[in-house]
């Protein structure tokens, strides 16, 4: 191939891609109509349509119940409390993802204590959940990390075996499957978050899913007081009107709205979505440097709607290139990338020696037993810590434009079969600074 544009050659990728090739959501008229409509109704705060959202979302998943909450961070909240996590209780979560996956543990007493994740899924790794169990560990979150479903089989089998209650994050998976069944619909509960840079987006919200009528009823406990006529145990009966821990957790029904819409269409917009990363590694299959972050084929597993899709970088096969140059060199051919994704959370202070409610010691360990300290950042999960030195975000791209694709095909394979061309002018160290959130791109 020709000289590579880092080093002074032509670009590779000289059509522009339109807008609409990585604007998201895509947004119809039926949309627009149904904001308009609650808007104009006055009801912005009322319950009518976010139950039909949570019904119709409950029905695609195949479960019993739904509830519709003002963020995935809430959904995700108000799932601990739903199976009962408390104070001096333990949750286990990868330390790649997103905070709000647990630090909500914190604010019901809990502690979180972080696990390792798989090198090749980025999801939580079963033999090191099962190492980080103790005789307080309540529950775990699994992270269906960018779209790719957990080891859901391994998971539930020692969940099972210790008597941990299983909370699925959803947030990055909607439409993902794992075998064949839906993520979000193997364990007690799971919280998905819907806000506008997510693959199924509504604007701002989250959902909620459970089979278990207990934790439905005691979600709707803590964050949903105007839904409190719904609770039937007797246990908890007494506890209604008033939000048990104060929260206020109520999706707005402009959200619910766009909600309904999205139901009608996502599927065929996930579908083209799968069609691009398909072919997109399907032709790059085999191409030194990099590999694809999807399930294995013919597994019955999927990515749903691929949310940020990324490549999985083996500089060994490329004389030892740093990830920032061959980033480098991938922009200068025309590809909006980068490198790294989430920042470790065990690094965080937060888990390690703040004190956010005046404990007079680190929140993290403010209700272990004495002489027992949770310190995230002392833990040795080398997968997490290195991930940013292996993972290169893609263009996410909405529509099957067989030209552009293509080209991002062709400069990505030209960047690889010319890497010893940079290998002389590669300074970069290892470090690759990461963020504590994914931030939406354009392209």
């Amino acid at each position: 191939m020709s000289k590579l544009a880092l080093l002074g050659g032509e670009k590779e990728v000289t059509i522009k891609a339109s807008k609409e090739m990585f604007h998201w959501p895509i947004v119809n008229q039926a949309m627009e109509d149904a904001i308009i409509e609650v808007l104009r109704d006055g009801n912005m705060s009322g319950l009518d349509i976010s139950k039909k959202f949570e019904a119709g979302f409950a029905e695609w998943h195949n479960v019993k119940y739904g509830l519709a909450h003002s963020s995935g961070t809430a959904a995700l909240h108000t799932a601990m409390y739903g199976v009962g996590l408390g104070v001096g209780d333990e949750l286990i979560c990868p330390s790649i993802t997103y905070w709000a996956s647990c630090i909500q543990a914190q604010n019901l007493g809990a502690s979180v204590v972080f696990a390792d994740i798989e090198p090749d899924s980025l999801c939580l790794d079963p033999d090191d959940f099962e190492r980080k169990i103790t005789e307080r560990t309540k529950a775990v979150v699994v992270v269906h990390y960018l779209s790719h479903p957990a080891d859901m089989d391994r998971i539930m089998g020692i969940a099972k075996k210790h008597n941990i209650k299983v909370i699925e994050d959803c947030s990055h998976s909607h439409g993902t499957l794992y075998k064949g069944k839906l993520t979000g619909t193997f364990g007690d509960v799971a919280g998905f978050s819907c806000m506008t840079g997510k693959s199924f987006a509504i604007g701002e919200g989250g959902m909620l899913l459970t089979n278990n009528r207990e934790v439905y009823e005691r979600a709707i406990l803590f964050g949903i007081y105007a839904r409190h006529s719904e609770i039937e145990d007797e246990e908890l009966k007494h506890r209604i009107h008033l939000p048990n821990g104060g929260f206020k957790y109520r999706m707005h029904q402009m959200s619910a709205a766009v909600g309904l819409e999205q139901l009608k269409k996502y599927p065929a917009e996930s579908a083209e979505i799968d069609k691009i990363y398909t072919y997109f590694w399907d032709k790059l299959e085999g191409t030194p440097g990099i590999k694809a972050h999807r399930p294995a084929k013919d597994s019955g597993s999927t990515k749903g709607g691929w949310y940020i899709p990324v490549a999985l970088y083996k500089k060994e096969e490329l004389g030892g290139l740093s990830i920032q140059r061959f980033s480098d060199a991938l922009v200068a051919e025309g590809i909006n990338t980068s490198p790294g994704v989430n920042a470790p959370l065990h690094k965080h202070p937060l888990f390690s020696t703040i004190d956010v409610y005046n404990h007079g010691k680190p929140t993290n360990s403010a209700n272990l037993p004495d002489g027992i300290v949770n310190k995230g950042d002392q833990q040795n999960l080398p997968i997490a810590a290195t991930l940013s030195q292996r993972i290169l975000r893609l263009p996410y791209m909405k529509h099957f434009d067989k030209n552009i694709i293509n080209q991002y095909i062709n400069a990505i394979k030209k960047v690889c079969e010319n890497y010893s061309d940079l290998l002389p002018g590669d300074n970069n160290s290892n470090e690759v600074k990461d963020s504590w959130n994914l931030t939406k791109r354009k392209g």
